[in-house]
């Protein structure tokens, strides 16, 4: 094993002539959004996936050396961006315990394709829409669950309770959505499990990161300092979030109806019909591989909320510090 030795040492500094990066921050510039979209590119690179326990484990033990103000002394600044950002893509920002395979946003591609794509072949019953958008909305509950705000812990029951509300909430929505629809043109029936997602986004993460709205997320200073929990931070998080996912669904939910509904007119799917599936996981999954990074960095990661609307017990944690600041910053969660 490389001996370790503290950042900024004679001898760190004899094998490496240039500063070791700041693991703190991504790689990239945060306040321009295509420094956020190059950062949840390599967060969401669905490759992660394959990464291997042994893997994930030396990335976290780089980045807790580094941390802690030791890094190997053989370690390429190269080698330090490509531990940190495979522990970004399997750790908990907050927790850093480690996260639910299906439920990073590394799975993101995978998942959604298979789901939506199948939603989207089988809608035209009320058995199908019932069974994909269960699959749907219990996905989603886990992705929720996985990148929620905030180090508390939550109860197994309140955890239970979430999942009930949340995912047969959005899917009698999607029902409802689809019952309206019966009689619609054919490609108005197709955009139904858009609406339905989007509709069911707005009742899911709520549901699912309700512990939140109801204790507030940790909201830190600039110099990462925590001051305390904001709900307002917390309103703030879940709305640019749902935001964010029904964004991210609309590509490979709205285009692919119009192509299928085409070759459908064309009689396409009447001399191939085995192909109808999987083209349709096809065009979703390569609407998704940008989707997904392009709209998760709408919003920073880090984001941040003006002092003015924070609690009046978290201004007087400020004042009592004799700070001066506009705004505080939280992690919104994806």
């Amino acid at each position: 094993m490389a001996a370790e030795v503290a950042i900024g040492s004679p001898v760190e500094s004899a094998v490496q002539s240039i500063d070791r990066p700041n693991l703190n921050e991504p790689k990239w510039d945060q306040t321009s959004y295509g420094g956020r979209a190059k950062h949840f590119f390599a967060v969401t690179n669905p490759l992660n996936l394959l990464l291997t326990g042994s893997q994930l484990n030396e990335a976290k033990r780089l980045v807790t050396l580094y941390k802690e103000g030791k890094v190997p002394a053989n370690v390429t600044n190269e080698e330090l961006w490509q531990a940190k950002y495979r522990y970004d893509s399997a750790f908990h920002p907050d927790t850093g315990d480690k996260m639910i395979l299906i439920g990073r946003m590394s799975a993101q591609v995978p998942m959604n394709m298979s789901i939506t794509g199948c939603m989207m072949t089988w809608y035209q019953t009320a058995p199908a829409v019932l069974l994909w958008q269960w699959i749907n909305q219990s996905f989603n509950a886990v992705v929720n669950f996985t990148n929620r705000s905030g180090d508390a812990p939550l109860p197994t029951s309140l955890i239970a309770k979430s999942y009930v509300l949340a995912t047969s909430g959005a899917v009698i929505t999607a029902m409802g959505l689809n019952h309206l629809a019966h009689h619609a043109p054919p490609l108005v029936g197709r955009f139904v499990p858009f609406a339905a997602v989007a509709a069911a986004n707005c009742i899911n993460i709520p549901m699912m990161r309700q512990r939140e709205l109801t204790s507030g997320i940790p909201v830190f200073d600039a110099d990462n300092n925590r001051l305390g929990d904001s709900k307002a931070a917390a309103k703030s998080a879940i709305t640019q979030v749902a935001v964010s996912r029904i964004i991210m669904a609309m590509p490979g939910m709205i285009i692919p109806p119009i192509v299928m509904n085409k070759l459908e007119q064309q009689g396409y799917w009447k001399k191939h019909p085995r192909l109808a599936a999987p083209i349709q996981i096809g065009l979703v999954g390569f609407m998704l591989i940008f989707a997904t990074p392009l709209c998760c960095a709408l919003f920073p990661q880090k984001s941040s909320i003006s002092t003015s609307k924070l609690e009046p017990e978290i201004k007087a944690v400020i004042e009592a510090r004799g700070k001066s600041m506009d705004k505080v910053y939280f992690n919104k969660g994806l």
